[in-house]
Parts: C-alpha cells; sequence; structure tokens
C-alpha cells in the first residue's frame, strides 16, 4: 500500500537519481531546479514548497509538492512529481496523485488543484487524466525552450 508523508533530505539522493538523462530532466523540472544533472544539495530548493514522498513497504516510489499560487488557499499546484522508473505503468503515480489530492482538498479544503505537462511527457499526461485532472483552455500555451526545442505546456486542473 502506498502512502505520503513529509519530505526529508535524505530522500534527496533517492529522488534525484530517478533521472537518468537530460530529457527526463527538463520533463520532470522545466528547469527550474537548475542544470542537468542536479545534486541532492541543489535539490534542496523542494523545502521551500510542500513537498511530499511517497512509499511502500520496498521503500521511496515517488515525489511531489504541493504550493499555492495564489494569495488564496482555494488552489494549490502539483509540481516536480515523480515516480521511480522501476515502479512507473504499476499504479504508483495514479495513487500518489490521489493521496496527494486527498490532502489538498480535504485537509487544506482546495477547491482547485491544478498543474502543468509538457505535451511530450504523454505518459504523466496520461497518468493525470486518469485520476480526473481536466484539459484548461488557455488563449496561449506556456512555452519552454528546452534542449533547442520548443516545449508547449499543457495545463490542467482538477476540482473539487
Amino acid at each position: 500500500m502506498i502512502r505520503i508523508r513529509p519530505y526529508k533530505a535524505s530522500d534527496a539522493e533517492t529522488i534525484v537519481s530517478w533521472c537518468q538523462d537530460e530529457k527526463a530532466f527538463y520533463q520532470w523540472t522545466a528547469g527550474i531546479l537548475g542544470k542537468y544533472p542536479i545534486t541532492p544539495k541543489e535539490f534542496c530548493f523542494v523545502e521551500s514548497l510542500m513537498p511530499f514522498t511517497a512509499f511502500d513497504e520496498t521503500g521511496i516510489v515517488g515525489f511531489f509538492t504541493l504550493r499555492n499560487p495564489n494569495e488564496s488557499w482555494d488552489e494549490l499546484r502539483f509540481g516536480f512529481v515523480i515516480v521511480n522508473p522501476h515502479k512507473r505503468g504499476k499504479g504508483y503515480g495514479k495513487a500518489m496523485l490521489r493521496l496527494g489530492l486527498k490532502f489538498a482538498l480535504e485537509l487544506y479544503g482546495a477547491k482547485k488543484v491544478s498543474l502543468g505537462v509538457f505535451e511530450n511527457n504523454l505518459s504523466a499526461y496520461y497518468c493525470y487524466k486518469a485520476v480526473g485532472f481536466q484539459d484548461a483552455v488557455l488563449d496561449t500555451a506556456e512555452t519552454y525552450c528546452v534542449l533547442g526545442e520548443e516545449w508547449k505546456c499543457k495545463e490542467l486542473n482538477f476540482y473539487y
């Protein structure tokens, strides 16, 4: 059974090891955490957010952050969502997101939870859709220049 707990600095080494290449790293961080590869010490930036570690009987299986993008707690935003590559495709991401949503909606009282995902990260996109996130309609897509390419970001929302 998967559970979540507050992130500990000792989790960093495991979490940063899950990005084995530049593309996966930038899909995960959009470059916000720095240049690939990052060290566990550089990962400490996430401590300024609400970071959570997912775990099961085998150890750490996932990670995500929550933050409130506005002054109000009516909306919380997922960020830096990642699952151990050896656990992907087995329901861990969906289970972790459901627990994160429960925390955001029931404990914090958020009415909306949002996140962004790059269009080239289809497995993450379909995972978010499977737990109930809906595509947001925006006038213009947020874009990032990554590895010499333009990556478009999809905005997704979950309403309580």
